[in-house]
């Protein structure tokens, strides 16, 4: 059952719970990617199909010695260059928490793959929000400390929801592990005065 929707220009935001929650209850956040991403893809692929078609009629009507089937080898092998980049475009990503084993990350792709990675809930110390900064661009990103690695665990592999979306997670993932939002923010304030 949706509990609660939010959405902006790139993104949707979607919380699924039960009706009655309870701290056993699982809970589910999906972050879906809006506007014209389906309908590229459908263009990529139409593309790479029709190279790919393109490549092979030339080749097959035209002579060993003619110049123009070099051309028709580089039409066929950008053909699937183009199909397999189409594949990597992300549709949504989800946050499944099961309260009493863990978290399991979800990326959803146009093609219909499914990648997912379960992490223990005694392996997690503490879900953070980090703010990267490119020399491009500014965004948020929701990690996590993991016990034994030195490096954090994005939660968000492929998309890059704002901040309005990922606080409701944060909060989420705070409350499951254990740590109180409250302490987290007093604690990350004295950090930066002190």
């Amino acid at each position: 059952m949706v509990s609660f929707s939010l959405s902006n220009k790139r993104y949707t935001y979607i919380h699924e719970s039960e009706s009655k929650p309870t701290r056993e209850a699982i809970d589910i956040h999906h972050v879906i990617i809006n506007g014209s991403k389906p309908a590229g893809y459908a263009r990529r692929r139409g593309i790479g199909f029709f190279l790919v078609l393109l490549a092979s009629s030339m080749h097959f009507l035209l002579g060993e010695d003619n110049p123009v089937r070099t051309l028709s080898w580089i039409c066929l092998l950008s053909g699937f260059l183009v199909m397999l980049q189409s594949r990597k475009i992300v549709k949504k990503e989800s946050v499944i928490i099961m309260p009493t084993f863990g978290i399991q990350l979800e990326t959803q792709y146009l093609s219909g793959k499914t990648i997912s990675r379960f992490i223990p809930i005694g392996k997690i110390l503490k879900p953070v929000l980090v703010e990267c900064v490119t020399p491009v661009t500014c965004y948020w990103s929701l990690s996590l400390f993991l016990r034994g690695e030195e490096q954090l665990t994005l939660v968000f592999k492929e998309l890059r929801p704002p901040l309005k979306i990922l606080v409701p997670i944060w909060k989420a993932l705070c409350a499951v592990i254990g740590t109180e939002q409250s302490e987290t923010i007093a604690k990350e304030e004295h950090d930066v005065a002190g």
